[in-house]
């Protein structure tokens, strides 16, 4: 559970955007989602080992 403090006089929309932040930084919205089917531990690796050969061959064309 995400609890934000609001001070006295403080702006909602400030408050807000705090709280957004921190639900964004906490990966709540992420995990629900992940944890929304099951995934066979061989599976989570293998697309892991996917993205990463991705991410890394993008590096390689900017290097390029």
């Amino acid at each position: 559970m995400i609890i934000i403090k609001v001070k006295k006089g403080e702006d909602i929309n400030r408050v807000l955007k705090r709280y957004n932040r921190k639900h964004k930084r906490l990966g709540v919205i992420k995990t629900c989602r992940e944890n929304e089917y099951f995934t066979k531990p061989s599976v989570s690796k293998r697309l892991k080992k996917q993205k990463a050969i991705y991410i890394q061959k993008k590096i390689n064309e900017d290097m390029d």
